[in-house]
């Protein structure tokens, strides 16, 4: 004769087992989508730095600590482009200084001419990711009103961040007005490198990591709000999605977002790309394939970035 109490209980044991690895599965999850998150060792620039970039560190953009920002600037520029760089990490964590952000970016660019800015922004808890957005305008702002004092121009910038700063990156992109409210004029270009969070409330309605829980909440109001996707409502600037087929949400929000770009009439292009979401930032600038495109939608946006990247990227 089966044993009912026992059998209900050997079940409910299995549930509460399921339960806790699902749990840390999600928590594995979390930890590999952020791996590239660590803070930078002290003193690892100066092992990779190439000798003829010229590194000002921690400008101020606002009084809260994280409101910094790291210039790379080629030595004599004058008028020189700059990409503007905004690191991931969950809207919780990341640093404008890790290797996977600027180290392979400021090797290939700067030497030929490319400044680079990379940026740091207030995190959870203490912003939430719409507040996160405006403190990069801010960053915008300054950056680009001081440019010239580097040798920038600042009418020559190209926004590009990833994970969750290609979702803050998007979000000024889509709402020109948060950059404009901070004093930041247009640039000439986006580069979004591997974003899960162009549109907001596809992605909470789905099964999802905890972070973006933690980021964007339980309201449907707040994840509108927060959707570069529902807020873009007009043309914008050139645009260029990277995503990274090992993650289906990645590349489908991208293709989504770029749709509905191109139905305004902005010039908005998918790169998919066989790369790990640390990757798909770690890598750019290498030479390469992967490389060459995003070097390719550069040279596009200006004739002066056309002849700056046409050089050789150095060895």
């Amino acid at each position: 004769m089966i044993d009912v109490g026992r059998a209900a209980r050997r079940v409910a044991g299995l549930l509460a087992l399921l339960l806790l690895a699902a749990g840390a599965c999600g928590a594995a999850q979390d930890t590999l989508l952020d791996a590239d998150e660590a803070p930078p060792a002290p003193g690892n620039r100066a092992r990779w730095l190439p000798p003829q970039v010229q590194l000002l560190r921690d400008l101020r953009y606002g009084d809260h600590e994280r409101q910094r920002l790291d210039v790379y600037r080629p030595a004599q520029a004058q008028g020189a482009a700059t990409v503007f760089m905004v690191h991931g990490g969950g809207w919780a964590h990341g640093d404008k200084a890790m290797d996977s952000v600027v180290k392979h970016k400021v090797q290939a660019w700067v030497p030929r001419g490319v400044a680079v800015v990379s940026v740091n922004y207030r995190l959870l808890p203490q912003a939430a990711p719409l507040e996160q957005a405006r403190d990069v305008a801010r960053a915008l702002a300054f950056a680009q009103s001081r440019s010239a004092e580097w040798g920038g121009d600042p009418a020559r910038f190209v926004l590009m961040g990833h994970s969750a700063g290609a979702h803050l990156v998007a979000l000024l992109d889509a709402t020109p007005a948060l950059a404009a409210e901070a004093g930041a004029t247009r640039w000439l270009g986006s580069v979004l490198l591997d974003s899960a969070a162009l549109d907001v409330p596809a992605l909470m309605q789905a099964r999802h990591l905890r972070l973006f829980d933690r980021a964007f909440g339980r309201d449907p109001a707040a994840w509108r709000a927060a959707s570069p996707w529902h807020r873009l409502a007009a043309r914008g600037a050139p645009l260029l999605a990277v995503c990274s087929t090992r993650r289906d949400e990645a590349c489908a929000q991208a293709r989504h977002y770029v749709e509905k770009a191109q139905s305004f009439g902005s010039r908005a292009s998918v790169l998919p790309q066989d790369l790990s979401h640390r990757d798909i930032n770690l890598q750019l600038g290498e030479p390469g394939a992967y490389t060459h495109a995003v070097e390719a939608f550069l040279r596009s946006l200006d004739d002066g970035l056309a002849t700056t990247l046409a050089a050789p990227a150095p060895r």
